[in-house]
């Protein structure tokens, strides 16, 4: 099972293959990344966001191809990992930008309740962060200004709990 997300954005693929391959990229334009460490960024890529509610995830790139896109594994240092997908497409002076994640499948929901949870929790809110993501990046490369903390709303899984 995998959710994808796709955006349509007024600038050239190398303009935004510059932007989400550079060190620490998702500081840029992740509307909840308190920052993104770099951990290794040579021949072998790894690095770390820290979430707005203090969950770390290392991601570790598998596949990068310069200009098209990378593949990576994100999750939990010592835990189970998702493997995710950024390709970049060419439509004229314009590109497409599209993420697609296999999640992991959790040991914390029976297998046979597993398939409704996917379709009315999990697909619904990594529809959403996925589309604040991509929303996040436009807003980068359209103004050069980075992204304000939960800039289009918060995320239960990953925004600071603000009802204190």
């Amino acid at each position: 099972m995998k959710v994808s997300k796709k955006i349509m954005l007024n600038h050239s693929r190398f303009r935004v293959w510059k932007v989400v391959s550079s060190k620490s990229a998702l500081e840029l334009f992740h509307p909840f990344c308190a920052g993104n460490p770099v951990l290794i960024w040579s021949e072998q890529k790894k690095d770390k966001i820290i979430y707005l509610n203090g969950l770390e995830y290392i991601r570790e790139f598998s596949k990068w191809t310069p200009n098209s896109g990378f593949e990576l594994s994100i999750g939990k240092e010592k835990g189970k990992k998702s493997n995710v997908m950024w390709q970049l497409e060419d439509h004229g002076e314009r590109c497409s930008l599209s993420i697609s994640i296999h999640p992991y499948k959790t040991s914390k929901v029976p297998k046979y309740m597993y398939a409704f949870i996917y379709l009315f929790i999990i697909k619904p809110k990594l529809e959403q962060y996925l589309k604040n993501v991509l929303k996040g990046l436009e807003y980068y490369l359209d103004n050069q200004i980075p992204v304000k903390k939960n800039h289009f709303g918060q995320h239960s899984w990953f925004s600071q709990n603000t009802s204190n």
